[in-house]
């Protein structure tokens, strides 16, 4: 039997109802968008009711959205686009320490080429602090990026709060919401944010498709040259058939994320109080209340999380540590939320979703009892 899936922040399945989408795009409009004829036609009505489903999810206008081939490269675009086409106003960006790498280095990158980048730090619970965003910025600011949610402990981030400083001081605010899309409310009003990167298989479509939000008025440098495709924004011909699965997934989204999100909520607390219920001294990671309803970053107290996961082979997780013979290599969202090594090095992240069951949890529970278990019982015998 397979493990019980609990890595759902790292990849979805595609929902079944997203694979029934594509699938008369593999088959039958597999002509190019771009051709005037009917194949053609075909194919870019999909394209174009994808970006309406997109548009409603997110409330914004379908000629502020373009497709990309995931949450990679639309944090580079936005980015890098920004940073190419305010050249003149200045060449300063603002980000967080929690950043997942697809933010960090590109921001990384940009400091080789002359650009200079603040790091913010984080609270005990990985949020950033406002007040830390608008001491940051200076003359030569022209872009915030900041995530929505982090992808290891599931905080929240105060966007609004970020956005309405950004705005007082003409700064262009960018949030990479690849975690927060389906699990909750992600309105780009009510966030307040100039640009918005998507990740298709985060949200139960496939992988290699994304997309980017752009608020009418922000300007981009072009990153991807070539033909006048996605209203001359990002050339290349548009991958109709994971567009329409996209767009599929949004509209899944739009119609039921009450459903999902209070279901997500259910497993994440099952897993949590079966857990606490056999080790009270586990530590969770994070914000308590302001939280993916799906994410749960727990520490074990003097383990090591790589060895839990090769023991624990009924269920797939992800580790928060590498733990090697000579060091340990600390998630740097952990680092920068201070956890102490000894929980940091055996951190484990379970996510769950919305095919998550009951049973799975329980069987889950069951599973992280008897691995870390064994451990403690050895560390006490040892002890």
């Amino acid at each position: 039997m397979n493990p019980v899936y609990l890595d759902y922040n790292a990849t979805t399945p595609i929902d079944p109802d997203v694979a029934g989408a594509m699938r008369p795009y593999i088959y039958e409009h597999f002509g190019n968008p771009s051709s005037s004829h009917q194949y053609g036609i075909n194919a870019n009505a999909g394209v174009t009711e994808a970006r309406v489903r997109i548009a409603n999810m997110l409330g914004c206008q379908t000629q502020e959205l373009i497709f990309t081939s995931g949450g990679t490269e639309s944090n580079n675009y936005a980015i890098k686009g920004v940073i190419g086409a305010y050249r003149d106003k200045g060449n300063h960006i603002i980000t967080s320490s929690v950043e997942h790498p697809a933010v960090i280095e590109v921001c990384r990158y940009l400091q080789d080429h002359g650009c200079t980048v603040t790091y913010l730090p984080v609270d005990s619970r990985g949020a950033v602090d406002p007040r830390h965003v608008e001491e940051a910025i200076a003359l030569n600011t022209v872009l915030i990026t900041i995530m929505h949610a982090n992808n290891e402990v599931g905080t929240i981030e105060p966007l609004a709060e970020i956005s309405a400083i950004a705005r007082k001081h003409g700064v262009l605010l960018h949030a990479d919401c690849a975690q927060s899309v389906g699990k909750i409310p992600v309105r780009v009003d009510d966030l307040g944010v100039d640009l918005l990167s998507i990740a298709g298989h985060k949200l139960y479509a496939p992988k290699g498709i994304g997309a980017l939000y752009i608020r009418s008025g922000v300007k981009l440098e072009k990153q991807m040259h070539g033909a006048n495709h996605e209203m001359g924004w990002r050339a290349g011909t548009e991958n109709a058939i994971e567009i329409a699965g996209l767009g599929k997934a949004c509209g899944l989204i739009s119609e039921n994320l009450p459903i999902y999100q209070r279901h997500m909520q259910e497993m994440r607390d099952r897993l949590e109080r079966g857990i606490q219920d056999k080790f009270p001294d586990v530590r969770i990671n994070g914000a308590l209340d302001d939280r993916l309803p799906n994410t749960s970053s727990m520490s074990f107290k003097g383990l090591e999380a790589n060895t839990i996961l090769a023991e624990m082979a009924n269920v797939a997780a992800s580790a928060g540590a590498a733990c090697h013979s000579d060091h340990v290599e600390v998630s740097s969202v952990l680092a920068a939320m201070k956890v102490p090594l000894e929980y940091a090095m055996g951190t484990l992240r379970f996510s769950v979703g919305r095919f998550t069951t009951s049973e799975e949890i329980d069987e889950a529970v069951d599973e992280v009892a008897r691995v870390v278990g064994s451990f403690v019982n050895i560390q006490t015998v040892r002890g």
